[in-house]
């Protein structure tokens, strides 16, 4: 089987695709894979370095405004489905896959165009403008969200709930994270606060006021800032990280193993931190970005905080006050956690790369 992926732009684009490659190659050991991405974009830092082959071409968004940029965008987008098909014929893949970003507009078109078989998986509950483009040219339509059938409801007879690859991945974690590599206690209740991969300005500056109360609690905080966001807390606090039961790192590497551990994460509602949440039943506090397209943070957190998965504040109404409240509260509340936790658990979907496995196997027989 010779699989062609594409994904980029962010990790939530990219890290599905690399574990459905891991859950591919369990099935199929002999399968081949060739990953197309950007030379800008996150995935040639990591692509390459899980050892796949990787391709580049050229590609640019769509500005919602009017911009001179757009017809660079035009441009690249006729030249890049040209370098595509060049790559898909090379390749001769069985099936195409793309799991998200700019760069799957050319190279899923052009497979599509060159009969190959063809599938975009989308990871939110509102789909991105890539995805509706691709839509009419697919031979399926993968989805994590319910909510999101609606955004190809012309094309209901493709969409299938498969949930999310990384699910999987995830929910075969058994290792837990050791909290003492954080300065912190292994058998101390504990909360996690990040704001993704690169921080949350409004999450930070509202963590700031709170760490003089974290200082007096009985539990233990740890925080991620983002790398831009580490320098003004150290700057901040004259006795940084000197604390028993706080500690400020700028990033974590190995967030699921946490997930695991800790007993309630406070976090932004990305669909990998969504999913990464229900696959391990892990109860959160969601604070959803403002700033994604079509408000799509907090359509994922909706979906889940409607079936008592989590708990959520805007970021419209954050300050300082009811943000400890809302973590006193559910820290002092054992049985409400785990009520959140069951109930974040049976939203996810742990068999999801079994299942986008069963259509690709489907739509290549066919």
């Amino acid at each position: 089987m010779r699989i062609l992926l594409s994904g980029g732009g962010t990790g939530g684009h990219i890290y599905p695709a690399l574990a459905l490659r891991k859950q591919i190659l369990a099935k199929y050991p002999d399968a081949e894979f060739l990953y197309v991405g950007t030379q800008g974009g996150l995935e040639s830092k990591i692509v390459p370095a899980e050892g796949l082959d990787f391709k580049t071409i050229q590609i640019q968004g769509i500005k919602r405004s009017f911009s001179l940029d757009n017809a660079r965008t035009v441009y690249y987008m006729f030249d890049s489905i040209r370098k595509a098909k060049q790559i898909v014929r090379a390749f001769n893949p069985d099936v195409a896959i793309g799991t998200g970003g700019y760069v799957c507009a050319p190279v899923l078109y052009a497979a599509s165009r060159l009969g190959v078989p063809s599938i975009i998986h989308e990871q939110n509950s509102v789909a991105g403008m890539t995805n509706k483009f691709l839509a009419p040219f697919m031979n399926k339509i993968a989805i994590c969200f319910e909510d999101v059938r609606k955004d190809f409801k012309r094309y209901s007879d493709k969409v299938v709930f498969t949930g999310n690859p990384r699910a999987q991945e995830v929910a075969n974690i058994t290792a837990k994270a050791d909290l003492s590599e954080y300065g912190l206690k292994n058998d101390k209740p504990t909360v996690l606060i990040f704001g993704g991969s690169r921080g949350a300005l409004k999450i930070n500056q509202t963590v700031k006021q709170a760490i003089p109360a974290f200082i007096q609690k009985e539990y233990q905080v740890l925080i991620a800032t983002g790398d831009a966001y580490i320098q003004e807390f150290e700057e901040a606090f004259a006795d940084f990280n000197e604390w028993d039961n706080v500690r400020i790192v700028s990033y974590i590497n190995n967030m699921p193993a946490l997930f695991k551990t800790i007993d309630l994460v406070v976090s932004r509602s990305g669909a990998t931190t969504m999913t990464e949440l229900t696959a391990l039943g892990t109860p959160s506090i969601l604070i959803p970005s403002p700033n994604v397209t079509a408000n799509h943070q907090e359509m994922n957190a909706r979906s889940l905080v409607k079936h008592h998965g989590a708990e959520m504040i805007l970021e419209d109404d954050l300050n300082v006050t009811d943000f400890l409240a809302a973590i006193d509260d559910l820290m002092a509340n054992d049985l409400e956690r785990d009520k959140i936790a069951d109930n974040a658990m049976k939203q996810g979907v742990p068999d999801a790369g079994d299942r986008l496995i069963q259509v690709i196997e489907n739509i290549i027989q066919k």
